[in-house]
């Protein structure tokens, strides 16, 4: 059970990595691990000052995380408007946003019992 955690935690920096390369605004992982109800390990979620942004975020984020363990995402969801782009990695999904977007849905205070951790 530890490796599959273990693995679940090396995506989501993986996927911080990503966002980073791509200058992604207000980057957060949620541990969700502990939390009653959640469907994932983790979320990493960032945001983009542009539609465009958002759609490069996204696709920084896929190619890191396929460079370094080979995987692509189960399902993948937004990039029409590119407001909110969803990566479903089964026990990490990654939220990329547009700035308003991220706002409206609130995450961060939705699965507020999740642990935080803030990247620059």
């Amino acid at each position: 059970m530890a490796k599959k955690a273990d693995q679940a935690d090396f995506l989501a920096q993986i996927a911080v990595r990503g966002l980073q390369e791509k200058k992604g605004m207000d980057i957060v992982v949620m541990d969700l691990r502990k939390v009653k109800g959640a469907f994932a390990d983790f979320f990493v979620i960032g945001h983009g000052s542009s539609d465009r942004q958002v759609e490069a975020l996204a696709d920084s984020v896929e190619e890191e995380i396929r460079k370094a363990l080979g995987e692509k995402p189960n399902h993948r969801e937004g990039g029409e408007k590119s407001e909110w782009v969803l990566l479903d990695y089964i026990n990490v999904v990654i939220h990329v946003f547009s700035e308003q977007k991220r706002r409206f849905y609130g995450l961060e205070e939705l699965w507020g019992d999740a642990e935080i951790t803030r990247f620059e």
